[in-house]
């Protein structure tokens, strides 16, 4: 007897959701002081968690979700389906922000939500690709409908560009010795499966270091993954497209998984939270006061509560600022 499919509800716990809203929902009520109605961005859609949560407390909020997963947009889609008439939902990159507000008629949004990394649903789908804890074809295409796969990139590409994904956005120490495994190997055989390609990382990476840095696929995994979706690039075109969208008063919400997204969320909030005046100058002029004001200490974390209701949420980060000087007239 084939065994229904859960409701999305139960497939997906949104990451840190009640810190997230309410570190937005001051950007809600600045809208409302202001005469206009919020208007909030889920960046990164997925299965509709943060965005149902928001739509259910604030029945006067319109919420815009982008995602590149169509996958993903559907299932959202039908979750939100009860809010349809205060929802627009977009197959888009979240680096396309102007253009999907050019699009919809929208001058500036209330607030912004980035859940980075990969969804619990193209984790939980063997067939995507993305996890290296059982075999499936090598994919990891967020937007399966088109780019190159992780079987492209780890058949096509020089021992010297694996090794410098593979190290700088894998981190991983053993980054040669994994892509000169992988030239050899597939020279007798293309990779197709995600299950090939851990049995020839395994082959080369030394079983002590599995103790101090987990499964020794996790980092060329996490490498490939990020290659294969250009997914910093993205977020260094997203994050001040976002923050140049917030109207004042608004607010923007990031969470990231790892070191180097969250080294680019830092760096663009944390530079428009500082004056640009020039040292020594004797005056601050209002387009050099700082823009933003950093809501968050540092990175904030998940408690042990927050864990406990969602493993995933373990390694999250979390980055939060609000606009606090109004935009340029373009």
């Amino acid at each position: 007897m084939n065994e229904q499919p859960k409701p999305t509800s139960e497939r997906h716990v949104p990451v840190l959701r009640d810190r997230c809203i309410n570190l937005l929902a001051p950007g809600f009520d600045a809208a409302r002081q202001q005469g206009n109605a919020p208007i909030v961005i889920d960046a990164t859609l997925g299965m509709g968690g943060h965005s149902e949560a928001m739509l259910q407390r604030f029945p006067d909020l319109h919420l815009i979700g982008i995602d590149r997963d169509e996958e993903a947009l559907a299932l959202a889609g039908e979750r939100l389906a009860p809010f349809s008439a205060r929802t627009d939902l977009v197959h888009a990159v979240y680096d396309e922000i102007p253009e999907v507000l050019a699009d919809l008629g929208v001058t500036e949004i209330s607030g912004i939500l980035m859940d980075l990394g990969v969804s619990s649903l193209q984790l939980d789908e063997r067939e995507r690709g993305f996890a290296y804890s059982f075999d499936a074809p090598l994919d990891m295409r967020m937007d399966t409908s088109r780019g190159q796969t992780a079987a492209d990139v780890v058949n096509t590409y020089s021992e010297d560009e694996l090794v410098r994904i593979i190290r700088k956005w894998g981190e991983e120490k053993f980054a040669g010795r994994i892509a000169n495994r992988i030239v050899a190997a597939r020279g007798e055989k293309p990779f197709t499966t995600t299950g090939e390609l851990v049995e020839q990382i395994r082959s080369v990476v030394p079983a002590g270091a599995a103790k101090s840095g987990g499964h020794p696929a996790k980092r060329t995994f996490q490498a490939l993954r990020i290659e294969v979706n250009e997914e910093l690039d993205v977020l260094e075109r997203a994050v001040p497209a976002a923050v140049d969208a917030l109207a004042m008063g608004g607010r923007i919400v990031v969470m990231s998984y790892h070191s180097l997204e969250d080294k680019i969320v830092k760096g663009v909030l944390q530079g428009r939270s500082k004056s640009s005046a020039p040292l020594g100058f004797p005056v601050e002029l209002e387009e050099h006061k700082p823009e933003l004001k950093i809501l968050t200490k540092g990175t904030e974390v998940p408690t042990a509560v927050e864990i406990a209701e969602n493993p995933r949420a373990a390694s999250a980060r979390l980055r939060a600022a609000e606009r606090i000087r109004a935009r340029r007239a373009a």
